[in-house]
């Protein structure tokens, strides 16, 4: 019985003390809006709106010179024959077909860019962010959408943000 109670003692003291060396440090970062606030990040963005914004006004004047086409084609209808009618219907078919890809293809290789800047940026974030836990002792750092609530002494958002701009001022996009 004695040995139980000095046994049970041990293990309360070692428990405890063990407990009390566990404490872990944990911060958080808003990850959106490091991405979208860092100079690379903005500079992508810029680029790709207004790669957007050019793409949209070129499809736009094409899709309405279509639209015009069409209904020359539509009023021509009685006064042309019947395959006549038929070959310039198909070739403003195959004028809207490609128009479609084309349009298809410009949407593709921004969404593709776009995901491509994210990734050269969430890679140029790892080695900081990775720095940042063996130097402060932190072992473990949460997206702030996941976090209910939080002491903002625990936000390290605008610190990333400066380490970031300047291992990474910008990225290239093609």
């Amino acid at each position: 019985m004695k040995y139980l109670v000095k046994f049970i003692v041990v293990t309360f003291f070692l428990l405890i003390c063990t407990y009390s060396q566990a404490e872990q440090k944990a911060v958080y970062i808003d990850m959106k809006y490091v991405l979208n606030n860092c100079k690379a990040g903005k500079a992508a963005q810029d680029y790709l709106a207004k790669t957007f914004k050019d793409n949209q006004k070129k499809f736009s004047s094409t899709e309405k010179k279509l639209k015009e086409e069409e209904s020359n084609l539509l009023d021509k209808k009685n006064d042309l024959s019947k395959e006549d009618y038929m070959k310039e219907t198909d070739a403003l078919r195959k004028k809207v077909m490609d128009y479609q890809t084309e349009r298809r293809v410009s949407v593709e290789k921004i969404a593709k860019q776009r995901a491509d800047a994210r990734k050269m940026l969430l890679d140029g974030l790892t080695p900081i962010l990775e720095a940042y836990t063996e130097e402060n002792g932190i072992s473990l750092i949460i997206d702030k959408k996941y976090l209910v609530m939080g002491d903002t002494d625990l936000d390290i958002t605008n610190l990333v943000i400066e380490k970031l701009n300047k291992a990474l001022p910008s990225i290239k996009l093609n």
